[in-house]
């Protein structure tokens, strides 16, 4: 497998800081469950960044809102590989794998340099993305 790591590559020096969103306790509850998880694990770290995006939940899930720094992000154009010629390429193979979707964004490591980039603020501190910060 190649190494992949993710760019953030910005088209101003503005930092976007949005302030916090309000949460229920619940919520509160399950950010903290959830950032100590992340922190544990390696894929967030404490941050002073300037960078700051709020957080916030869909069910509880934790979303993140990263609009005002995909305003001044250099868009990548990349194509799209065909489904149907993907799997034509499979025809006759024996072997397969499983992949868990879910998880597969926490296997892209954001640049060295990046990581800043990706703050984000919560009642609990801020916090940056070691990795791609899509979250299951």
């Amino acid at each position: 497998m190649r190494e992949v790591e993710h760019a953030i590559d910005l088209t101003s020096s503005e930092t976007p800081h949005k302030p916090l969103y309000s949460l229920t306790h619940p919520e509160m509850d399950e950010l903290k469950k959830q950032l100590d998880y992340l922190i544990d694990r390696g894929l967030l770290r404490p941050s002073t960044s300037p960078f700051g995006a709020p957080v916030l939940f869909g069910g509880l899930r934790l979303c993140l809102d990263y609009r005002a720094l995909n305003k001044i992000t250099v868009k990548n154009r990349y194509p799209l590989s065909c489904i149907e010629n993907q799997i034509a390429r499979i025809q006759g193979a024996r072997y397969f794998t499983k992949l868990d979707l879910r998880w597969g964004y926490w296997l892209v490591r954001i640049r060295d340099g990046d990581q800043h980039k990706t703050a984000i603020t919560t009642r609990y501190g801020a916090y940056e993305f070691m990795i791609r910060g899509c979250l299951p």
